[in-house]
């Protein structure tokens, strides 16, 4: 219904409309205002009500869809995450894949969800036993301590190169996404996403440096709509992941990954940093490991740049 009374708007990118909620983010404050005049000129000519009470206007940020957007930063909607750290530990399958499904809309938030949560998803199985053991309150712990910590995304500059940190382990790959972003008049790195999956079980016969190469084939794939056509860095901590390009005579697997790679050209740059200085990845395939004074407990950063979020008074959207 909304879709068809503004048609030309979403087309031209001005609105963006979820079934009946209709945002308008503009760059300046006289075309905002003059795209919400037409707007609500559209809303009386067809007949339509609004409530006043449910809109926000002139906010630099505001929560829709379970997260807090502002014109830098893409966060969680802090009151959705207080009601889902309110609920008490699954007792059954179905309280749990709520639980996980819940969790798992801000994955992209959350360092090495998919490996953190592997102990929780074999409980869904209704075939499995449900228990809830120690191990698995502790990552139900992890997760919910993460979710209410979980870090600001940056909104991506296409013209800023990204920065790829990955790294595979054991039981899972892991990738974060940075950019190094001006915020306050200062270079700022911060996340733009986070993806991580377990391994498969073919795969848990590979290599230490054929499993790296594949967590660099995975994650071109996933994060594609960022990379294509951007200069980005890919830091690693194994060198084998540097010489998949130049090998001379790569077996099936790593022919057909070189090819994916080489696809990207000069635009990929391919840095080896040493695992004892190469934290940022580390973190997103180990974080779920038991803890030791050579893998202490992880904690999510905190560290958010200053963003703006008060509104302006509705009695200045005249001025």
């Amino acid at each position: 219904m909304i879709n068809t009374i503004f048609p030309h708007e979403l087309l031209e990118g001005l609105l963006i409309i979820y079934i009946d909620d209709v945002i308008i983010c503009l760059e300046t404050w006289k075309l905002h205002l003059e795209r919400l005049s037409l707007v609500l000129e559209k809303i009386i000519q067809v007949n339509m009500k609004i409530s006043l009470k449910k809109c926000n206007f002139g906010f630099h940020e505001l929560n829709a869809l379970g997260h807090a957007v502002s014109v830098l930063s893409l966060g969680v909607d802090k009151n959705k995450v207080a009601e889902f750290l309110l609920k008490p530990i699954p007792q059954s399958n179905k309280e749990m894949i709520s639980f996980l499904g819940i969790s798992s809309y801000y994955r992209k938030h959350l360092k090495d969800f998919a490996i953190h949560a592997r102990s929780l998803y074999r409980i869904c199985d209704q075939q499995n036993v449900f228990e809830m053991t120690q191990e698995r309150i502790q990552e139900y712990d992890k997760i919910k301590y993460a979710s209410s910590n979980a870090p600001l995304l940056l909104i991506p500059e296409w013209k800023i190169p990204f920065k790829m940190y990955i790294d595979a382990f054991g039981e899972g790959l892991g990738e974060a996404l940075h950019q190094v972003q001006i915020v306050n008049d200062k270079p700022y790195e911060g996340p733009v996403c986070f993806i991580s999956r377990q391994i498969k079980l073919k795969e848990a016969r590979y290599g230490a440096s054929k499993i790296e190469c594949l967590c660099l084939v995975w994650a071109l794939e996933k994060l594609h709509h960022y990379t294509d056509g951007s200069a980005f860095e890919v830091i690693t901590d194994c060198n084998a992941v540097k010489s998949l390009l130049n090998m001379e005579t790569p077996n099936r697997h790593m022919l057909r990954w070189q090819i994916a790679i080489k696809d990207y050209g000069g635009n990929m740059t391919i840095v080896h940093k040493a695992g004892n200085i190469h934290k940022n990845a580390d973190g997103l395939s180990r974080w779920a490991l038991p803890n030791t004074p050579d893998n202490p407990e992880y904690v999510p950063t905190t560290t958010e740049p200053h963003i703006p979020s008060e509104g302006i008074n509705i009695t200045d959207l005249g001025t």
